[in-house]
């Protein structure tokens, strides 16, 4: 893994720009504007510098935790004193920076993109290569990879936010006023088109290893696909205007039928497939062979591997060709100031609460299942049991479980993104990834380096059908689920997306975009709050349109250009 702890690093000491707003440009380190982006290591360092803007010291910056909170299928849970827990899952926003981060980090890592994309397009690296070929594929994938990263930052925004405002030159102007919700999906449909015209197409088996968790051609097409469909959602069903096409920035617009191209050369040359267990993704599928003990019965009846999460790899065979795009994460002797940060906090916070297990390990006990999709999910689909962990279960390792230590319990809990540990050599429970990455600092707090999952190839395979209204990916995803094809709807779509997606942070943006937000919060939910019966229900607001509020240190700040969202 560990490409990441590079990244991480020299993003640590290294910061194109900084935005305290939205936009301000300093000189780090003798570092700047003016002499930095020569060469193929400075371009690197900055690159670095973007995916490091992914990171967030607030927790409910993480989108994917944010996005499992809001979501109908996952409960706030934590204890009683996770207060901020309950106000996201509840739709209410107290604290009033409750996602300043998401807004800020997101406008550090546009700002740094800009400056890869103006800078480097002038760079002359042809010194650095042994041909002009190899000089101008790296500054191609250089440029392409910002522009990919630009679009992502700005989707990330308009996902939570709407409309925000654009800042696409090093010289942007700051505190403008917010561009609308379609200029600003323009926008990141432009940077999406460039990316992909503009990254070299190297089939994802031939793209280092070195390089995996770098964005690619491939990457940008599955995203294009995802944008299409959220945009002509959000607009047709939340906003009641029908819309059918993407547009684009500096003109045109992105149809049906060029989305699904996009998808299909994705399909047809990336090299990514499915991989054949859905259950090997997940790294539960790896502590048996791992701690050489039967620690999760389960998995040895299933006979699950796992495939890793670093491409190609013979660590764990053939390697991981369905992964596409994630957040990676890294061991460091970091300390709880920043290392919580840089290790995959969705594990932590979402690990059973106060019960240290072998093989899952004690968290926060935020983000319970909701009984109505475990109840509602056929037995047949290995999906399920591969995707909730269920409490008082041996062939779980569970059976030891104490219940009552939290809040909305429902004795269902995520089981793909979980605290994992097991014995080692020495018999002292360690956490999984501290020992497959040799890593000294043992807190239970700072030992979760799973990678966070922001696309994978069976989401190439859904989102084809759905635009195309045909039933050839959706029955490919449910063939490797081992379940009988059935024919296209989206009825059928919804549902395969529910099952293949759980708790992965996609399904409340497919909730909005559907306009399926408004109605999915009905009814209430039996739990226990720390020992007491009770029964969970949630007061989702349509008036909200699907999106949270801007952080009122960002409206302040715009001493009165912002515009706050509509019912915050």
């Amino acid at each position: 893994m560990k490409n990441i702890k590079y990244l991480i690093a020299i993003s640590a000491i290294f910061t194109a720009t900084s935005c305290s707003d939205v936009l301000d440009t300093e000189n780090l380190r003798d570092k700047s504007l003016e002499t930095f982006y020569k060469s193929p290591t400075d371009i690197d360092e900055a690159i670095a510098g973007v995916y490091n803007a992914i990171y967030t010291v607030n927790v409910h910056s993480e989108e994917q935790i944010a996005a499992n909170l809001m979501d109908n299928m996952m409960l706030g849970g934590g204890g009683a004193d996770d207060k901020s827990a309950k106000w996201v899952d509840n739709f209410e926003d107290p604290a009033e920076d409750t996602y300043y981060d998401l807004w800020g980090q997101s406008y550090k890592g546009i700002a740094r993109a800009n400056a890869i994309i103006e800078k480097t397009a002038a760079a002359d690296f042809s010194k650095y290569f042994n041909t002009p070929a190899e000089a101008l594929e790296f500054k191609n994938q250089a440029i392409g990879e910002a522009l990919f990263m630009r679009a992502f930052f700005y989707f990330r925004l308009a996902k939570f936010f709407g409309g925000v405002p654009l800042i696409t030159t090093i010289d942007g102007v700051k505190n403008g006023p917010r561009n609308t919700y379609t200029e600003t999906f323009a926008q990141i449909a432009a940077d999406l088109k460039l990316a992909i015209e503009t990254m070299p197409a190297k089939p994802f088996p031939s793209i280092p290893t070195s390089r995996y968790g770098h964005a690619n051609k491939w990457v940008a097409e599955a995203y294009m696909g995802r944008v299409f469909l959220f945009y002509t959602g959000y607009m047709t069903n939340i906003e009641k205007q029908a819309t059918t096409d993407l547009p684009v920035a500096g003109g045109g617009s992105i149809s049906a039928t060029q989305a699904a191209q996009y998808l299909d050369d994705c399909i047809a040359n990336s090299g990514h497939q499915l991989v054949p267990d859905f259950r090997n993704l997940w790294p539960y599928s790896y502590v048996n062979k791992a701690s050489g003990k039967n620690v999760l019965p389960w998995a040895t009846t299933e006979n699950l591997s796992w495939v890793g999460q670093d491409g190609i790899s013979p660590t764990f065979g053939t390697g991981n060709f369905e992964t596409m795009f994630v957040q990676r994460f890294s061991f460091g002797d970091w300390g709880w100031s920043n290392g919580n940060i840089y290790t995959n906090r969705l594990c932590l916070f979402n690990a059973l609460r106060d019960n240290s297990l072998v093989p899952f390990g004690a968290g926060w006990g935020w983000c319970p299942v909701n009984p109505a999709i475990f109840g509602g999910w056929s037995d047949l689909d290995p999906r399920k049991r591969g995707s909730v962990l269920e409490v008082g279960k041996a062939d779980q390792g569970t059976d030891a479980y104490s219940g009552d230590k939290g809040d909305h319990e429902t004795g269902l809990f995520n089981k793909k993104y979980t605290s994992l540990q097991y014995p080692n050599t020495a018999g002292t429970t360690v956490g999984m990834f501290v020992q497959l990455y040799n890593w000294a600092n043992t807190d239970m707090q700072l030992m979760h380096a799973q990678d966070f999952i922001f696309m994978r190839y069976a989401d190439v395979l859904l989102m084809h059908s759905e635009i195309t209204k045909t039933p050839g990916g959706l029955n490919a995803v449910r063939n490797r689920a081992k379940l009988l094809p059935v024919g296209y709807s989206l009825e059928a779509i919804k549902d395969e997306r529910l099952h293949e997606f759980a708790f992965e942070g996609l399904h409340w943006f497919d909730l909005v975009r559907w306009g399926d937000v408004d109605n999915a919060y009905n009814g209430t939910v039996p739990v226990r709050n720390s020992g007491v019966p009770a029964n969970y229900s949630v007061k989702y607001r349509p008036e909200t349109k699907g999106l949270v509020p801007i952080p009122e240190t960002e409206m302040r700040l715009s001493n009165g250009v912002y515009v706050q969202n509509p019912g915050w």
